[in-house]
């Protein structure tokens, strides 16, 4: 009885050290090119972004079948597994036999082979993942995924499932997607004319989170430790390159940590992040640097290779005053930092990462710890090169006087916020924590230029497709 050969992925048959043994490889056909006598097959099967060449014989195979061979087909190849006789890899495939799962037409395959822009690639996101571009960041975007929980895991957090739908606004912003189950062509009032929500599915106003910081928090105060990693929801109606409606978030609680801890945690972290990206996604960051962005790798590097500079919210004022430059977004004492800001602090006049502490309450969320001037907040902001900030974080106050005070003196809903006040209450603790966007870290690591494009299906004003 003939043994049956096991599918063998691209990768594995690309790092092979064997030659001339049989093999079965199955994938989309990238190209195909044909001479007098053999026809050439490039096949990729997502595992890799290198393809492995199949030769075929046009004397061993039928002539309607090599026929109906064609970009963005899939097939399955059976062969021996040879050295190369051309250049570019060490090994391809001599075919002797070949089944054609699915037929594709050459002239309406969107992926021809030429240069095609990323807005147009929006436009067809369920094919874009065939193209060498996205497949690099959707691969790297795995592995990503994978060293923030290893991570977390080898360093003793617990990973949390926070809620999706929620009752709380953790940043006070109010652009969030409500949820209901109400009949929008007839919504129930009460006496006062507003929207009657105890007729709703959960009795009461909900809408999509914004972050899973607030109960992340609670866990913390129980199990020392946590990390949550979800989508979050935004409906801000932006348009631009570094806005989506629904995006992922990375957000560590540390009980017992303060703002210095918290500083030093995500500084190793995202140094943890690139240094697993460099280490496991060579070949991926390599066709990344060559084609969407020349100086990736050596960006990369310049994070790993430099200590994050520590400075305070004033410090970095006096900075920005003195550089002798027209700021598009002005400088003074009180206002927060624009992107054009930041990216000069890093990239011009510190040359490494740096972390701003110590903001100004007034442009800070309520839960953030109050310093004793007064004035000032227990904040901290890391900002990198070519994106600006990339983590926002502080200590979180732990005070139940304190922190009541400052929610009532942003008029924030007391009686929504009940449980997060009850663990000032019972045991509090000194405890801190950052958030950092899943789709930020991935544009700087890439190098790509737009957030969609760091995300498998972007959601926008406008775009749910997909």
């Amino acid at each position: 009885m003939k043994k049956e050969i096991r599918r063998s992925k691209v990768k594995e048959l690309l790092n092979s050290e064997v030659t001339g043994k049989d093999v079965l490889v199955k994938g989309w056909v990238r190209t195909k090119r044909e001479s007098r006598n053999v026809v050439f097959i490039a096949l990729n099967d997502g595992s890799t972004i290198n393809n492995i060449q199949i030769v075929a014989e046009t004397s061993e195979f039928p002539e309607n079948l090599l026929r109906d061979i064609s970009t963005g087909g899939c097939i399955a190849v059976t062969g021996k597994l040879v050295e190369s006789q051309g250049k570019g890899q060490k090994v391809e495939i001599s075919a002797s036999a070949i089944e054609i799962y699915g037929k594709s037409d050459p002239e309406s395959y969107p992926l021809q082979k030429k240069g095609h822009s990323m807005e147009f690639l929006r436009e067809i996101a369920h094919l874009r993942f065939r193209t060498n571009t996205f497949g690099a960041v959707f691969r790297i975007r795995h592995t990503l995924a994978y060293a923030i929980h290893k991570y977390f895991n080898d360093k003793g957090f617990y990973y949390l499932h926070t809620p999706i739908i929620t009752g709380s606004d953790c940043e006070g912003a109010g652009e969030m997607f409500h949820v209901t189950t109400l009949d929008l062509k007839n919504i129930p009032l009460d006496e006062k004319g507003e929207v009657d929500f105890s007729n709703d599915f959960f009795g009461t106003e909900t809408n999509l989170t914004v972050s899973g910081q607030l109960e992340g928090e609670l866990g913390a105060l129980a199990l020392g430790e946590i990390y949550t990693f979800g989508p979050t929801f935004r409906a801000e109606n932006s348009n631009t390159p570094r806005h989506l409606a629904e995006f992922w978030m990375i957000e560590p609680e540390m009980a017992f940590y303060d703002i210095k801890d918290n500083m030093d945690l995500a500084e190793d972290f995202v140094k943890y992040l690139i240094r697993y990206i460099l280490e496991n996604c060579s070949d991926d960051l390599a066709f990344l640097n060559s084609n969407i962005y020349k100086g990736l790798i050596d960006r990369l590097n310049f994070v790993l290779e430099n200590e994050f500079r520590r400075i305070t919210y004033t410090e970095a004022i006096e900075a920005l005053l003195s550089a002798e430059r027209k700021w598009e977004f002005p400088v003074e004492w009180g206002r927060d930092l624009q992107a054009e800001h930041e990216r000069y602090l890093v990239e011009q006049y510190y040359k490494c990462p740096v972390i701003i502490t110590d903001y100004p309450k007034e442009i800070k969320a309520f839960y953030m710890k109050q310093n004793d001037d007064g004035k000032t907040v227990k904040a901290m902001d890391v900002l990198f090169p070519g994106i600006g900030e990339i983590i926002g974080g502080s200590q979180r106050e732990e005070d139940y006087e304190k922190l009541l005070a400052r929610i009532r003196e942003l008029k924030l809903p007391e009686k929504d916020l009940w449980w997060y006040l009850e663990t000032r209450k019972f045991g509090t603790a000194p405890h801190s924590g950052f958030g950092l966007g899943f789709e930020r870290l991935m544009l700087f690591i890439t190098g790509m230029s737009n957030i969609r494009d760091v995300i498998p299906f972007p959601r926008t004003p406008k775009n749910a497709e997909f």
